[in-house]
């Protein structure tokens, strides 16, 4: 993270009064964090990095009565404010409003392969809300890994743990969210 963390927790704790000087300093790394994310999604993904920096900020700044505790609180919750972004343009994109449910087909050259799949992202917005009830520590873990585009070294850093938890966390995570998907 490149912003000064001092800097950032002194305007986190500081209210309301400064919470116009919290965009600029952690735009940035908002935006490296989405383009991040974006890298996974299908090439003609909609929505872009900085919309969904856009979109996730608007959430987060406009919930006033969050009180931020520090720059893990908040970069988890940016994090979180992202991953409700991308689940709820999945499921527009697959409503029937939308035409989400008819196969598309593509005249002219095959499409790239791509990683993004609504429903599989879908899925794993309910496995996760699963793995949350069960171990809330583990999917802090996977919002800030999968999410958030953090490294292991980030998210120890941001969880406060020793890196050794945070690849514990993140083994146990990975293996508990595949049987979870399996069983959906």
């Amino acid at each position: 993270m490149t912003e000064d963390p001092g800097e950032l927790t002194r305007i986190l704790k500081g209210g309301d009064a400064q919470r116009g000087e919290l965009l600029p300093l952690v735009y940035g790394e908002l935006k490296g964090i989405a383009a991040n994310r974006m890298r996974g999604e299908r090439g003609e993904h909609t929505l872009q990095a900085t919309a969904l920096v856009h979109e996730a900020w608007m959430r987060l700044a406009g919930n006033e009565s969050i009180e931020w505790r520090d720059r893990r609180h908040f970069y988890g919750a940016a994090a979180e404010a992202m991953r409700r972004v991308l689940i709820d343009h999945a499921r527009k994109a697959r409503s029937e409003k939308r035409g989400g449910d008819l196969e598309r087909v593509t005249l002219g050259a095959p499409e790239a392969a791509s990683d993004f799949d609504a429903a599989e992202l879908i899925a794993l917005d309910e496995a996760l809300d699963r793995l949350e009830s069960e171990d809330a520590r583990a999917a802090t873990v996977v919002r800030l890994r999968f999410f958030a585009g953090l490294t292991m070294p980030e998210v120890a850093l941001s969880m406060e743990v020793s890196e050794r938890s945070a690849h514990r966390e993140w083994a146990f995570a990975r293996a508990r969210l595949f049987e979870l998907l399996e069983d959906s």
